[in-house]
């Protein structure tokens, strides 16, 4: 029995509504640091409940898919790469709360330095996303190897975010433990961008067959 075309389609909106939801998890919990708003925040934890919900969702339509339709070949590899995106997508939307969580503690003591790289981080991992998605949802494997590449850049301000952190931290020991809280939240964006960059890499396995990871840049 095939996989009609309006069951392949249902599956793509309700990705695109779970990968929505999850750009402006990213968005709203690095503007609730950078803005001070703990009750933008709470609202980025709250919001994770519905997309766990999508996630869920998702896997028991792949599933019945798989169960029901035995699909093959490019069908086979479009629904298990949707059960694979909807999983990045939902550990993203856990780093965001992670984000947020770290924003309410930092709101509560005076602001350390200006936020510059973070919001710059937050940026290209929101454009990341998007991509990533249009590149699934179009199958375009150019994009997604675009997407990839620009794993390096957030990795470098990550790697940039501690250098001037860990210089504050030995100027000045009574900054450590908001030093610290920035530093984590550098590392979740950057973890964010990692799960983006295996989204792209699945998206790739789904157009052409070919896993990718662990590959070299110029071997893809």
């Amino acid at each position: 029995m095939t996989v009609r075309n309006e069951e392949l389609s249902h599956l793509k909106e309700v990705i695109l509504r779970m990968a929505g939801l999850v750009e402006a998890a990213i968005r709203d919990s690095v503007q609730s640091l950078v803005g001070r708003d703990s009750e933008l925040a709470k609202k980025v934890i709250a919001g994770d409940y519905a997309i766990n919900t999508l996630d869920v969702q998702i896997d028991e339509e792949c599933i019945r898919l798989l169960a029901l339709k035995q699909p093959m070949g490019k069908d086979l590899r479009f629904i298990t790469t949707a059960m694979k995106i909807t999983t990045d997508l939902e550990r993203i939307a856990d780093n965001a709360v992670n984000i947020a969580e770290r924003a309410i503690e930092l709101n509560e003591e005076p602001q350390l330095k200006p936020y510059i790289d973070i919001p710059r981080m937050s940026r290209i991992a929101q454009g990341m996303i998007r991509d990533t998605i249009d590149a699934f949802v179009n199958e375009d494997k150019k994009l997604a190897k675009d997407v990839i590449m620009r794993d390096d850049t957030v990795d470098d301000l990550n790697h940039r975010i501690w250098e001037e952190l860990m210089g504050i931290m030995i100027r000045d020991s009574s900054t450590i433990s908001r030093a610290v809280k920035i530093s984590y939240i550098s590392k979740y964006l950057e973890r964010i961008a990692d799960h983006i960059t295996n989204i792209a890499e699945t998206v790739i396995y789904m157009v052409d067959g070919k896993i990718i990871r662990h590959m070299l840049p110029d071997q893809i």
